[in-house]
C-alpha cells in the first residue's frame, strides 16, 4: 500500500544517516509475490511471514508475527503505519516487547550531534509539537499517518535479499476466531487516497 512505500522512503534516509539497511516486513497470506515491490523501493531485506493464518487480519496472529520478527531481528527503529490496523497493531507489539511507542508522528530524524532517533508528532490538540525520544528501550517504534512522508521513487528491477520466517502460530492462545467475513460495498473514494 501506499503506506508502505512512504515508509521505505524514510527508513532508507534514516539508514543512510545511521550507516545501517533496511529491513520491511511482509506480513500475510500469498503475498510472496509483493517481496520484490519492496525491494525497489528501498528495502535491502525483506521478511516474509507467509501463513493461512494470516489471510484475514486478525490481531493475535498479527502481533504475534511482528514481535516474533523483532525478537529474532533486533532492529533498532520500528515504523508502522497509522493506519486502521497500524494503530491496532503497533501499541499491541509495541507492549509485546516491552517497549515504547510514538503515535501519529510528523516528522522523524537522527539528530546530527546525539544520534538519537527524535520522533516528533502534534500533542495537546495540535497546539503545539513534542519531541519524543526512547534511549531505553530497543526497538524505537512510531507510527506515521499516511501522506506524511514522501514517497520514494522506485529503483525498478532493484534486487534485495528475501528471507521466509514461520513464527510458529497456536491457535488454541487465539481467543478471536473469524466466523464470516462480510464487504461493505464501496461507494466512494478513500480520502486518505485523494490528491
Amino acid at each position: 500500500s501506499g503506506i508502505s512505500f512512504e515508509l521505505l522512503g524514510k527508513a532508507k534516509e534514516l539508514a543512510g544517516d545511521l550507516n545501517t539497511d533496511v529491513t520491511a516486513v511482509l506480513i500475510g497470506y500469498e503475498v510472496k509475490n509483493l517481496a520484490d515491490e519492496l525491494a525497489e523501493y528501498g528495502a535491502d531485506k525483506v521478511i516474509v511471514v507467509d501463513d493461512p493464518e494470516l489471510k484475514v487480519y486478525r490481531t493475535e496472529p498479527y502481533a504475534h508475527a511482528l514481535a516474533s520478527v523483532i525478537n529474532k531481528y533486533k532492529p533498532e527503529i520500528v515504523l508502522v503505519g497509522a493506519t486502521a490496523i497500524g494503530r491496532d497493531l503497533g501499541p499491541r507489539v509495541s507492549a509485546r516487547i516491552h517497549t515504547g511507542l510514538t503515535a501519529d508522528c510528523t516528522k522523524l530524524i537522527i539528530n546530527e550531534e546525539t544520534h538519537e532517533f527524535e520522533m516528533t508528532r502534534p500533542a495537546f490538540g495540535g497546539n503545539l509539537m513534542a519531541t519524543i525520544k526512547c534511549p531505553e528501550h530497543r526497538p524505537q517504534m512510531s507510527t506515521v499517518r499516511p501522506g506524511v512522508m514522501p514517497k520514494a521513487a522506485p529503483d525498478f528491477g532493484r534486487k534485495g535479499e528475501i528471507v521466509n520466517f514461520c513464527p510458529k502460530f497456536d491457535e488454541s492462545k487465539f481467543v478471536v476466531k473469524l466466523v464470516k467475513t462480510v464487504k461493505a460495498q464501496k461507494t466512494a473514494v478513500d480520502i486518505s487516497e485523494a490528491k
